[in-house]
């Protein structure tokens, strides 16, 4: 599963070299969290310094179901105004990748040392056709099947892949299998794949 990715570039010419380098970065992301929803980077160049060194200011927001949103900032000071760009752009990922794996910890072990049946997840394949999906557990990086009829409230049909849920595992004939699957969190709007280039 790609990580959907919004790439926003203010005053800052963008170049392959310096899309590659984010792209690389949020698969990172995605390795140290497969349930990561969305990540948004903004590079931009404020303009009142256009003309005073070479400041950057990048901004990393990362959507980690259950509801959190981890945002990183990094801005050039005037004692490193003439950072590259690139040396910024691996500052802020390097402190969001600090961020996602306290969060993702604190999660394991919420999990593992919390006495309730229910799990929460990322819906990661949907079989509309056939009334069946599967869920990314956040606990244990395995995938859940579900049935359409397990979803609560006759609402398969809203599922899309990302969307965030909580359900209840049980033994079935053919492995793990979710009885009962509640929405909690839709998936983000802008459905934008890490290879695809957005619009600046």
């Amino acid at each position: 599963m790609n990580v959907p990715l919004e790439l926003v570039f203010r005053g800052v010419e963008r170049t392959e070299g310096v899309e590659n380098l984010i792209n690389e970065r949020v698969r990172k992301l995605h390795r140290i969290c497969k349930y990561i929803n969305s990540v948004r980077v903004a590079v931009e160049k404020p303009q009142t310094h256009q003309e005073i060194g070479n400041p950057f200011r990048i901004r990393v927001e990362m959507r980690v179901p259950p509801g959190h949103d981890l945002v990183v900032r990094r801005e050039s000071s005037e004692g490193d105004m003439h950072d590259p760009l690139g040396m910024m752009i691996r500052l802020a990922f390097d402190a969001g990748e600090r961020q996602l794996r306290k969060l993702v910890g604190k999660q394991r072990y919420d999990t593992k040392n919390h006495i309730d049946p229910w799990s929460v997840g990322t819906v990661v394949k949907l079989f509309g056709k056939e009334d069946y999906g599967f869920i990314k557990a956040m606990a244990g990086d395995r995938d859940i099947y579900f049935h359409k009829h397990s979803v609560l409230n006759g609402a398969f049909e809203k599922l899309v892949v990302g969307t965030v849920v909580r359900f209840f595992e049980e033994s079935g004939d053919e492995g793990p299998q979710a009885s009962t699957v509640h929405i909690l969190e839709k998936a983000p709007m802008a459905q934008i794949e890490i290879s695809a280039r957005s619009a600046g």
